[in-house]
């Protein structure tokens, strides 16, 4: 069984930087595929970046640019640089792995204002 903590959220200005961490616990994560999630208020949970074992790397293009996903198996952590952060990045954002089934974080608030 893995658990995955997400931590780092809080509250910034627009055009400010956050760092999200993900530690995952329960067994060695090196082989799942990790990404990051978000659900803004009234809104679906949509995807944000993703990181395969192989070290390839997915962004929507709302966040590319942006954003940059990175993880360190030693530390069983995948981390979300967030830079030249907007106001429509506002969401809870959710720490995600899978290898034969997705595991999900309980999400940390991320709210920027204008």
């Amino acid at each position: 069984q893995v658990q995955l903590a997400e931590s780092g959220g809080g509250t910034v200005q627009a055009g400010d930087s956050l760092s999200l961490s993900c530690t995952a616990s329960g067994r060695s994560f090196s082989g799942y595929a990790m990404g990051w999630f978000r659900q803004a208020p009234g809104k679906e949970r949509e995807f944000v970046s993703g990181l395969r074992s192989t070290g390839k790397t997915e962004y929507s293009d709302s966040v590319k640019g942006r954003f940059t996903i990175s993880r360190d198996n030693a530390k069983n952590t995948v981390y979300l640089q967030m830079n030249s952060l907007k106001s429509e990045d506002t969401a809870v954002y959710y720490c995600n792995a899978v290898l034969n089934r997705a595991y999900w974080g309980q999400g940390t608030q991320v709210t920027v204002s204008s």
